[in-house]
């Protein structure tokens, strides 16, 4: 009787020691990832380090929210045990979408092997493009359970293109290697990690936080900013729309001022048979780009409800300008109209203050920051840019086709800047 009992026992603690051991695993595969993110002072974009290679190096990239792939220049510098160019009409061609055979006539080496796949990859400040090598490598990333960074987790194949380092040499930050593209398509680095890191229940949703010292995030809330604020509590969300070119658009119906509505072109806030019109976020743009009339009609209606607020001469790029020393201050910067978004239900709205529609452009001048887009007719008719959503969360949720957005967190007695990247020991 009691050897039964203690065979029993044993079994019983065998049974239960894995099954503790199995739940210890599956907690433990990684689900969510961190990236810091950098504002760079002269040219306003956002940049990145992510680990790539073998050995593992630190390579610096331009953050492009609607960009299609990463790119890097393999020119001159780098260096890998892993590097590898997949073959023309391979699969990892079909996944990049790459129909032409990659010719080089200098010598073998990354960036440049004969009979590979061809893509092209583009600055996104200046729009040029250059035909580069499709290629695999080791990419390394830090997980993070939302509060803290956690151990780095590789992805051992991860798809790129080598470019050729002409598409450096204009508008970019001269520290930087390459371009992080975002964008919703089939190997941009959202795409790739929620590929690879799927089956561990990975969602295929990110998030920026943009701020001089800000954070990414890709994985599924909550993500966390000291001191101990889930800054996904306050989220709103609205449909994301993916244009044909995979980038990232929502549908802004009006727009109001003080609480009084903007008279507006509204046909321009719809997106045409042609792909025109509607509202397009970007992080390329540092600040929000609206057509001519729009432009026109918020400035002058901003500017009437402001009449006590005296005027100066405009620093470009901006077109109405005021004398900083007027204005009040608030926790969530110069005491001036809320700007309101109404999206695609009149009791959804992002609302932008002060601390991201007002800029000191010089001493004693603060303007509205929003920039005149011209009459154009072939491309979004307002652009989101990056001072509009700083300090502000934007989820971008591909699972449930929803873009979430905070409004500012200063409210919140916190902001981007916030994040904890002292890891866990």
């Amino acid at each position: 009787m009691a050897s039964s009992f203690l065979l029993f026992l044993l079994i019983f603690l065998s049974v239960s020691s894995f099954i503790l051991l199995s739940e210890s695993q599956k907690t433990s595969k990684p689900n969510r990832f961190v990236l810091q993110l950098q504002k760079d002072p002269k040219t306003k974009l956002y940049v990145t380090n992510i680990y790539k290679r073998t050995p593992s190096q630190k390579v610096p990239f331009v953050v492009d929210l609607n960009g299609r792939l990463l790119w890097v220049t393999c020119e001159k510098s780098y260096r890998s045990s892993t590097y590898h160019a997949p073959r023309c009409r391979s699969t990892q061609c079909s996944r990049a979408d790459s129909h032409y055979c990659h010719i080089c006539s200098t010598r073998d080496g990354p960036g440049c092997h004969n009979n590979t796949c061809g893509v092209m990859s583009m600055n996104p400040v200046t729009g040029l493009t250059a035909m580069s090598e499709l290629a695999q490598d080791v990419l390394s990333i830090q997980s993070t359970q939302g509060s803290n960074p956690g151990p780095m987790v590789r992805v051992p194949q991860f798809l790129f293109t080598c470019a050729p380092s002409l598409l450096l040499q204009r508008g970019l930050p001269s520290t930087v290697q390459g371009v992080a593209g975002l964008g919703h398509s089939p190997i941009s680095l959202p795409t790739q990690l929620a590929s690879h890191f799927g089956s561990a229940g990975f969602a295929p949703t990110f998030a920026l936080c943009l701020a001089p010292k800000g954070v990414m995030f890709f994985g599924d809330s909550p993500y966390y900013m000291l001191p101990n604020v889930d800054i996904t509590r306050p989220l709103s969300y609205t449909p994301l729309i993916i244009s044909p070119q995979g980038e990232y658009y929502m549908e802004v119906k009006s727009i109001k001022i003080n609480d009084k509505d903007v008279p507006i072109d509204t046909a321009l806030l719809s997106i045409n048979k042609q792909g025109v019109g509607g509202t397009k976020l970007s992080t390329i743009n540092p600040y929000t780009i609206l057509h001519h009339s729009i432009f026109k009609a918020v400035t002058q209606f901003f500017s009437k409800e402001l009449s006590a607020i005296p005027q100066v001469k405009p620093v470009a790029p901006f077109g109405v300008c005021f004398n900083s020393k007027s204005f009040r201050n608030s926790r969530v910067g110069p005491g001036v109209p809320n700007i309101d978004l109404v999206l695609h239900d009149k009791h959804v709205m992002w609302r932008i203050y002060g601390a991201n529609s007002i800029l000191e452009a010089a001493p004693g001048v603060s303007c509205l920051a929003f920039v005149d887009g011209g009459m154009k007719n072939n491309g979004a008719s307002i652009i989101i840019g990056t001072y509009q959503m700083e300090n502000n969360l934007v989820q971008f949720d591909m699972a449930r086709s929803r873009l979430g957005f905070s409004s500012s967190l200063l409210f919140y007695k916190t902001s981007c800047n916030n994040f904890n990247f002292t890891a866990i020991p």
